[in-house]
């Protein structure tokens, strides 16, 4: 019996829906194949995280509790890694395709020797490894990956697959680990963020996006307003963001973040392939566009042609 190991990703607290996804789909191959699905929680207050992982149906779930990992560092986190894996001996070693797991993804797997494959959008066993599919060329082609021997270390698209709520008694185990800060050749000094309520665009449920046709203050307010209503995520085209009419923190496209929720609505937006490359994994997708002939309607589930300024207001 092997196990399927998924490193939890934390945000201030918070276990990331994107890990949840890629824990759900280890656990679904866990049991459909006779092996073990481990969780692995790497924080500050790791302890306190894994109680809540128990809803999620791990078979085990593992802690690697220490103050250092208040703030992402590599350093630490790399050693980290290697310990766990050392410890519990996965075949598989799954993460949530994020800014942190991209930063240690190629150190980790030269460090143990493993086979790794990134950015997936989904994976499945085989009897040697790992087979899967990855978008490539800003999302315009679809490339089929296979890792063979083991340990296998991938990382996996938001959105890819569904979160499953499952309870359990799974046991938790503490990892032993120390690191000393003179281990530390970088130091953080400082982490500046927007200083803003909103939603964050990789977690939001709901995100709705403007394009070059919201082309004033009005049309701002618009997608403001509906944004509350939804309690979605706001994001942007990048002609918008260059423009300075939104923080290039909330541009999504192939230069800027991927999303993938549950509804996406993008309105004013033409569909260039740069920025489809940022969205295409979402949902459901309801485009908004005076223009009959926009690309986004090739790839909207619901397609509404008209004036944003008209079409809006109703909603």
């Amino acid at each position: 019996m092997s196990t399927l190991l998924t490193v939890i990703s934390v945000n201030d607290g918070k276990i990331k829906r994107s890990s949840l996804e890629v824990l759900s789909r280890c656990n679904e191959l866990a049991e459909s194949n006779g092996h073990t699905s481990a969780a692995l929680v790497m924080d500050a207050n790791a302890s306190e995280i894994a109680e809540h992982l128990r809803n999620y149906g791990p078979d085990a779930i593992y802690t690697i509790e220490n103050p250092i990992f208040r703030n992402h560092l590599n350093t630490p986190v790399l050693k980290a890694l290697s310990v766990a894996m050392d410890h519990i001996e996965p075949a598989v070693v799954a993460f949530a395709s994020t800014e942190s797991s991209k930063d240690v993804l190629g150190a980790l797997a030269a460090n143990k020797s493993a086979g790794v494959l990134s950015d997936m959008s989904e994976f499945d066993l085989t009897d040697n490894g790992v087979k899967g599919k990855r978008p490539v060329m800003a999302s315009k082609i679809i490339s089929s990956v296979e890792a063979t021997g083991s340990p296998v270390i991938i990382s996996v698209r938001s959105g890819s697959y569904d979160v499953s709520e499952k309870s359990g008694d799974a046991s938790v185990e503490a990892i032993e680990f120390n690191f000393s800060d003179d281990e530390l050749r970088i130091t953080l000094k400082e982490i500046i963020s927007s200083s803003s309520d909103r939603v964050d665009l990789s977690e939001a449920e709901v995100v709705v996006s403007a394009g070059r046709g919201v082309k004033d203050e009005e049309g701002r307010n618009l997608i403001s307003e509906l944004a509350s209503v939804l309690n979605a995520g706001i994001g942007a085209s990048r002609a918008l963001t260059e423009a300075g009419d939104y923080d290039p923190s909330l541009q999504i496209g192939q230069t800027g973040k991927v999303v993938s929720p549950q509804l996406y609505i993008g309105v004013g937006i033409s569909g260039a392939i740069q920025h489809v490359a940022g969205m295409a994994n979402s949902k459901v997708i309801v485009a908004i566009n005076k223009d009959p002939d926009a690309p986004i309607f090739d790839i909207a589930d619901y397609g509404l042609v008209g004036d944003l300024y008209k079409v809006l207001p109703p909603f």
